[in-house]
């Protein structure tokens, strides 16, 4: 299929580029508006560029009751497929949802310098994922020490000149780590953020993004009206290929188990080492955080659609983050061969947005499924 829109049902396939899929999104107003006429579009400009986080926002008519918030787009190239079931969630829910007490708000490419360049970061390489610190957190150079270890395997500060060079000093180095840290350390210390390579992967800045800052300004102008609120955050790379997995926050009191029956859907974690893997400066994270701390008594439940692309195999896994080490190492040391370059965008856009259409067909009726869970157990939809 390509990442164009010529097979399958258009409401949920993947949009050429940035362009289009914001177009796309903006026009979806006007089937919002068929069940909230009150629906509006809005969205915040990012200083100095033509890219926008675009958000569709109806308020119920009657009791304020429940907000849902569905997201898309935080690691940018993931905002193809989130783009996808922004639309599935459009085309296949309103109907089924209650203006009187239910509003929606949904927001369409948080990163979308990231989307429109096929990156993971934003335009200064912070992963927005690493960036919703809270409270006494702070942006610590020195917090993950181990990141340091591994930095030099993790984050190689040189040209791409052969991809079998690179995969051997990958192997070489990875064994390494493995040895050195053990293997939970050593998947704890690249995924969980670090706060002092700028240029290397999962970096969550010096202060907060403009991106994170217009997600907390919604999250303020929204949840206070609300009683109950849930927020679905769309993402692709990691977990089962055949599978999406809903990934729960460290601050959800419910067990996975609990949510597997709550839900009926097969597959639920917890962002911690046991079931997933932890994060320092999640969004999910945040949001509970904030509502516990400043709109107590509210109900909140929310969760993270973490559609798996390469599978969860040891196999999988190293060839997935060896796929964003070469991509990251490409954007900012070059590759001198023109087919390498296009290898390395190919494999990663792979890792984020698979061209396969069967992946899409079933990322899309496992959204279905977690949908329809989801919402009749929160009491958003009748059964």
């Amino acid at each position: 299929m390509g990442h164009s829109e010529t097979m399958l049902d258009p409401g949920y396939t993947f949009p050429k580029d940035y362009e289009n899929s914001r177009k796309r999104f903006r026009e979806s107003l006007a089937v919002v508006r068929n069940r909230w006429p009150n629906a509006r579009l809005d969205a915040h400009t990012m200083v100095g560029k033509d890219l926008t986080i675009d958000w569709i926002a109806a308020e119920p008519r009657g009791d304020y009751r429940h907000l849902l918030l569905l997201s898309a787009g935080q690691h940018g190239v993931e905002g193809f497929c989130g783009s996808a079931i922004l639309q599935l969630f459009i085309g296949s829910w309103l109907d089924r949802l209650g203006p009187s007490d239910t509003g929606l708000l949904l927001v369409h490419a948080i990163n979308p310098w990231g989307m429109k360049y096929s990156r993971h970061p934003n335009a200064v390489g912070v992963d927005l994922n690493r960036n919703f610190l809270k409270g006494s957190e702070a942006f610590d150079p020195a917090f993950n020490p181990d990141s340091r270890v591994l930095d030099s395997v993790v984050n190689p500060q040189r040209p791409i000149l052969s991809l079998a060079h690179s995969r051997r000093s990958f192997m070489t180095g990875m064994l390494g780590g493995i040895v050195r840290l053990g293997p939970g350390r050593v998947r704890t210390s690249v995924l969980l953020g670090q706060y002092w390579n700028p240029q290397g992967l999962y970096y969550g800045g010096t202060s907060y993004q403009e991106e994170t800052l217009a997600l907390i300004k919604l999250f303020h102008r929204f949840f206070p009206s609300y009683e109950h609120i849930v927020h679905i955050d769309v993402h692709t790379g990691y977990g089962p290929r055949d599978q999406m997995t809903l990934v729960n926050s460290v601050y959800e009191p419910r067990g996975s188990e609990d949510l597997k029956r709550r839900f009926d859907y097969p597959a639920v974690v917890k962002a911690d080492p046991k079931e997933f893997y932890s994060i320092r400066g999640d969004m999910i994270d945040y949001v509970y955080r904030l509502v516990h701390s400043e709109y107590p008594g509210k109900s909140l439940y929310a969760t993270t659609f973490e559609f798996g692309t390469f599978g969860d195999s040891l196999y999988a896994n190293l060839r997935s983050l060896h796929s964003e080490i070469l991509e990251n190492q490409l954007h900012w040391y070059g590759c001198p061969d023109p087919e390498t370059r296009r290898w390395i965008q190919r494999e990663f856009r792979e890792l984020f947005a698979p061209s396969d259409p069967s992946w899409l067909h079933k990322a899309a009726a496992d959204a279905q499924k977690a949908f329809h869970g989801i919402l009749a157990a929160e009491g958003i939809v009748r059964v």
